[in-house]
């Protein structure tokens, strides 16, 4: 257990170095916000693979593949595409467009883009962005809890502190470079720790045991793509709604802030395959991870999350202690807290912007001076990070047998809807209007609720919309809403 707590405190210790360094490097409020577009492709690629990823990746998506077998892989697939669009055609355009417009956050984007008379846009999506990061957040410290609990046997809510101590320390001191720095370094963290367990544990099988074989025996439907039963229009719809993840990488504002950061479009260029890869690597590894865990730890006939817990989240740790000494436990724990706090530090710091540059400094027209404006994004941070901390500890009273992956998908489709198909329509649609972009944010941030909550409940369908989860007809609600309006508003001013 000591060996665990030395490699935990080296680990922190290295993320407090960084802010500290980050922290001389900070000049004026664009190196605290986007280090002062200055990113190399490595750190862009890296940060934004370790925010985009999150805590449900090493625990969440090992518990899909524990759970629900090889048709995980299907998170895969929309994780890949979804990267890759976003680098190859929407990644080089943002960047060309807010280097012109001198833009440093979301929100301001929008603002310069659409060039409206008033503050709606910018004080909407401000608003949508702050709700949807403080959810996004506590998602993320409730796997905190969850990871000190199970891999140390430590109260759930001790180790919530602790990470959430840790993770604000560091933004406030060293801002979006500590943030870059910090997830570069965690990212790598994650990608060794992924790759590293499944071929260990491999290489531990007897030769003569077929992986697959033994799943097969344990449950069929662990080894048909499309799950137990086959291609029936259930599984085809659930694939659906697991592909249409990989949605939320073209255009949520945690990772495009780092296309706003990269040095350049060359970089940009590079840094694709890098995040590509990484991606590809990774997520192939989580889902090996759960279906090595499942042939391991459970047998024909036993009852999966009985052994390995809700939705699967303990297999991790259970491998873990299966297979590995403690002083390599020890690294796991800290790469999972990697993969929660890349996500956490990434989104405090663009919400934190969005409320100071956009609220404070253009909507209110507050202090400009660049000090008093980083301090009162510190604080900003420090409200948020602790809104956050509160829902977590709230959730954890009201709903004990939540799991990780859909708690975190809910926080991340809310921010996917109300902000992806905005960007998308942005970059891609020179008649999109500013009332055709508030009714996609309006419609996508509304939508989410309404497919989680209420189309589940409909009699008959309600069990397709739960399969095909939020994502992909919030999404494609408010594409459609903001070309509707878009059409009816040029109408308009065609007419007049």
């Amino acid at each position: 257990m000591e060996t665990k707590y030395i490699v935990l405190f080296l680990y922190f210790g290295v993320l407090l170095a960084i802010g500290l360094i980050a922290s001389k490097k900070i000049k004026n409020i664009s190196d605290y916000y986007v280090g002062g577009k200055k990113l190399s492709y490595w750190i862009a690629a890296f940060s934004a693979r370790a925010t985009g990823e999150s805590g449900w990746l090493l625990i969440g998506v090992t518990g899909m593949g524990a759970i629900i077998g090889v048709s995980a892989f299907w998170i895969v697939v929309g994780e890949v595409l979804g990267v890759f669009i976003s680098w190859q055609f929407m990644a080089p355009r943002f960047k060309k467009m807010t280097d012109e417009y001198k833009s440093i956050t979301i929100p301001d984007y929008l603002f310069n883009h659409f060039n409206p008379d008033t503050n709606l846009i910018r004080i909407l999506s401000a608003t949508a962005l702050s709700f949807f990061v403080v959810i996004y957040v506590s998602a993320q410290i409730d796997i905190t809890g969850k990871t000190f609990e199970s891999f140390l046997g430590l109260n759930y809510y001790s180790g919530i502190f602790i990470g959430f101590g840790i993770v604000v320390v560091y933004i406030l001191s060293g801002g979006f470079l500590a943030v870059a720095w910090s997830d570069f370094f965690q990212g790598f963290l994650m990608f060794i720790a992924l790759v590293f367990l499944p071929a260990v544990v491999y290489l531990k099988t007897p030769g003569d045991v077929s992986v697959f074989e033994e799943l097969k025996n344990i449950d069929p439907g662990l080894v048909n793509l499309w799950g137990p039963g086959g291609a029936t229009w259930l599984n085809i719809i659930s694939a659906v709604g697991l592909v249409s993840i990989g949605i939320g990488y073209m255009g949520s504002p945690q990772v495009y802030v780092r296309f706003i950061a990269i040095n350049s479009q060359a970089e940009i260029k590079k840094g694709k395959w890098v995040a590509v890869g990484y991606t590809l690597i990774t997520d192939s590894a989580a889902v090996m991870i759960g279906l090595l865990g499942r042939y391991i730890l459970t047998k024909s006939g036993q009852d999966a999350e009985t052994i390995l817990g809700n939705s699967g989240e303990n297999v991790l740790a259970m491998l873990l202690e299966t297979v590995m000494p403690a002083a390599i436990i020890g690294v796991y724990i800290a790469a999972v807290l990697s993969a929660v706090m890349s996500t956490v530090d990434s989104l405090l710091i663009v919400a934190s912007s969005a409320i100071t540059i956009d609220f404070y400094q253009k909507v209110l027209k507050q202090e400009t001076d660049e000090k008093k404006l980083m301090l009162f994004s510190k604080r900003t941070t420090l409200v948020l990070a602790t809104l956050a901390l509160s829902i977590a500890l709230t959730v954890s009273f009201l709903s004990p047998n939540r799991t990780v992956f859909w708690f975190v998908i809910f926080g991340w489709s809310g921010i996917a809807a109300t902000f992806c198909p905005v960007i998308i329509l942005s970059l891609f649609w020179c008649d999109y209007t500013e009332k055709g972009a508030i009714a996609s944010m309006v419609s996508g941030f509304l939508s989410v609720p309404f497919f989680k909550f209420i189309a589940t409940n409909i009699q008959g369908a309600g069990i397709y919309f739960e399969k095909i989860d939020v994502m992909l007809p919030a999404v494609l609600v408010s594409l459609l809403c903001g070309y509707v309006v878009t059409i009816i508003d040029k109408d308009k001013s065609s007419a007049n």
